[in-house]
């Protein structure tokens, strides 16, 4: 008995020790494993190639590689995205309609209005998987906003082209976003060629209806460099070079009396736009310029141009409208 005893006793030790070896040869696989992942910028646990991290202003984060449902948190971030093939789940928006070159890609978009602070219900209820926002807008909301999904905070820049790059560079389209910038270049080129023919040496005002002032654009501020400068259309010569734009009186609008007139109401519902613009129209100063008799009035969209010099689709689509114009002049 006692021989057996010490015969199993001795089993019992010998399948321990191989036991432990076993286990211990898994776990440096499994630490090798993990540390591969942490090296590539991935995770474990069945989703390494799923995740991928990334360096943003509040360090390196975990994003997921191919997100599906985005939200980019400015009023302009949503065309970038757009135009670099994804279609946000929820944007801030300032017109209570999209414009319309977005409002059929954003049919199922929900819109979440605009205020100083995000509205954190209707982010969290989206149910995002990544936010992408310019820091100038959202870095006083980013502890709550990266609660509800890995947020990612851009610079502020001065060219919407830098901004589309920052955007491809998060979500892995960078040359996407070089193409997008790269085709409206070419369409702006194309445009200017058609203008020059259409419309050559003769001036062009463009000038805005608002609910308290009417404002002429010079080619110092964004709206008149694209048209001005982009497209090529000559400007009025008594505008000031040093001035963006002007707020001038309905009885001033005749002494610069230009061949052209590019006319947009800002907000085509407003009671006060309209009554000043009709005011506007009635008027003996208005009916007696060279734009109105010879009929070169073009009347273009309000928030159609809301993003005008800030977006690619915003100026693609302007392009269109202004080249339309001019050729329906023409016929």
């Amino acid at each position: 008995m006692k021989r057996n005893g010490r015969l199993f006793a001795g089993l019992i030790i010998v399948l321990l020790v191989m036991l432990s070896t076993a286990c211990a040869a898994n776990n440096t696989e499994l630490n090798k494993n993990s540390n591969a992942a942490g090296n590539s910028g991935k995770t474990n646990a069945g989703v390494s190639d799923k995740m991928r991290v990334i360096t943003s202003l509040k360090g390196d984060i975990s994003i997921p590689t191919e997100p599906q449902r985005v939200i980019g948190l400015s009023v302009v971030y949503p065309e970038f995205l757009y135009a670099l093939g994804v279609t946000p789940i929820a944007v801030q928006n300032y017109h209570q309609d999209f414009p319309s070159y977005l409002k059929e890609p954003f049919k199922d978009t929900m819109k979440m209005g605009i205020a100083q602070t995000p509205d954190f219900e209707a982010i969290l209820a989206s149910e995002p998987d990544l936010i992408i926002a310019p820091t100038w807008w959202s870095d006083k909301d980013y502890d709550q906003l990266s609660k509800i999904a890995p947020t990612v905070l851009l610079p502020q820049r001065d060219n919407w082209r830098d901004e589309l790059r920052d955007i491809g560079e998060v979500l892995g389209k960078k040359d996407q976003a070089e193409k997008v910038i790269q085709d409206l270049e070419a369409e702006k080129e194309e445009a200017k060629k058609k203008l020059d023919t259409l419309v050559g040496d003769e001036t062009v005002m463009y000038m805005m209806i608002m609910a308290k002032e009417i404002v002429i654009y010079g080619e110092n501020i964004d709206r008149g460099t694209f048209i001005h400068k982009e497209l090529g259309l000559k400007p009025i010569k008594e505008f000031p070079q040093n001035e963006p734009s002007l707020s001038i009186s309905l009885e001033k609008i005749p002494e610069y009396n230009p061949d052209h007139i590019i006319l947009q109401l800002d907000d085509e519902t407003s009671e006060e736009v309209q009554s000043r613009y009709k005011q506007m129209l009635d008027s003996s100063l208005w009916k007696n310029m060279t734009a109105v008799k010879e009929n070169q009035v073009y009347i273009m969209g309000g928030k159609e141009w809301f993003s005008l010099g800030m977006s690619p689709l915003a100026d693609s689509h302007a392009i269109d409208e202004v080249v339309h114009a001019f050729e329906n002049k023409q016929k």
